[in-house]
């Protein structure tokens, strides 16, 4: 049995503590610095939970002391004090952070590491960076890949058409932040909220537009090899539209604290969520040019004991799964692993994965 620490007691920490529990695979210990917020949790028996403040000077390495891993569910902010503590503990690292400058240290981290760090392992960035990397590998030569991710309310009744389902903290800096793009071939930076597009999913009309984070380290490792490469976050219509106008003709983007404020005081969360997953590829191969699409749609629905919201589910199973992974060997267990590094087939083949496979709407063609 494995050790295993879970840093923050939320919505997607506590779901990942009962995945891993419950498999009888793991011994696993929440930490967070609320008291509150650990009684609060819906944890089932047998998981250890501990008061911490991880800003205290040796106080997370500590903790960490002869274990096996340690998965971040803290808010963005505080990725690289949690993968700095890792790396002095010399444990494995699983976060689940779309923050680009985050990433960025945990790979320098990584470099004299001795153990996995293993970043962005939810689902945007997280799976759909594994399966646009599938996708991508069918072709013999690439021209655009395409990818669109949203977690959204199934019964909308504001005028944002959203609910809280996600930190809104991640939510907030996705919409803040640049995002990377390759654009003709040059990977830029590109703003949030801009090209806004349109495109139906089994007869629902959705919105998308850039949004901070997703691509991962994609955009790196396709870099030269593909004419197009952007993310964009799905929503229903309307939303960017009210978003640009909170954010950018009301200054909010620059007192994220009252945006949080409002959205947590206004917007109600919701369990009836459903997350979409959607990858286009284009390219040629034997000479002529192709499109393959995967989409996805998973709902909410019971994991153990409790309903879990879509986004819990499918974010927790992805970083379960890449633990289970990096736990059998299947998974270098020494340096810096990037999503895109994961097989599909061997992550929707994982007891975790298969939140994502049994729930799979669109054919995978084969190749």
């Amino acid at each position: 049995m494995k050790n295993i620490v879970v840093v923050g007691a939320g919505k997607i920490g506590s779901t990942i503590a009962e995945m891993l529990t419950t498999t009888g695979d793991y011994r696993v210990m929440v930490v967070d610095r609320s008291a509150a917020q650990l009684a609060a949790a819906e944890l089932p028996a047998g998981i250890e939970t501990k008061e911490l403040d991880i800003a205290l000077p040796g106080a997370l390495e500590a903790a960490l002391a002869g274990k096996f891993a340690v998965l971040s569910a803290a808010p963005f902010h505080l990725t690289t004090r949690i993968a700095e503590a890792a790396a002095k503990a010399g444990v494995h690292y699983l976060d689940l952070t779309e923050d680009v400058a985050s990433t960025r240290r945990v790979k320098e981290l990584a470099r004299d590491a001795k153990s996995a760090f293993i970043p962005q392992c939810g689902l945007a960035p997280g799976f759909i960076s594994i399966v646009a990397n599938d996708l991508a590998s069918r072709f013999d030569t690439l021209e655009s890949v395409r990818m669109r991710v949203g977690a959204l309310p199934q019964y909308p009744s504001n005028a944002l058409n959203y609910n809280l389902t996600w930190s809104t903290d991640g939510v907030i800096n996705e919409y803040c932040e640049p995002c990377e793009a390759i654009v003709e071939g040059e990977l830029v930076e590109v703003p949030p909220l801009e090209e806004r597009e349109e495109f139906s999913l089994d007869g629902v009309t959705y919105e998308a537009f850039n949004t901070s984070g997703g691509l991962g380290t994609l955009a790196e490792t396709l870099k030269g090899k593909v004419r197009t490469l952007n993310y964009r976050t799905i929503r229903y219509p309307g939303h960017a539209a009210i978003m640009k106008a909170l954010l950018n003709d009301l200054g909010l983007r620059h007192r994220r604290d009252v945006l949080k404020d409002i959205f947590e005081s206004a917007l109600p969360a919701t369990l009836q969520d459903v997350v979409i997953v959607f990858v286009t590829v284009s390219g040629r191969r034997n000479g002529r040019l192709l499109q393959e699409t995967y989409a996805n749609k998973i709902y909410s629905h019971r994991v153990g004991n409790l309903v879990r919201s879509a986004i819990q589910i499918t974010t927790a199973s992805g970083i379960c799964a890449v633990l289970d992974m990096l736990a059998d060997g299947t998974l270098p267990a020494k340096g810096f692993v990037r999503q895109e590094d994961i097989a599909l087939d061997a992550f929707l083949a994982n007891r975790f994965g298969r939140a994502y496979a049994q729930h799979e709407t669109a054919s995978r063609l084969a190749g």
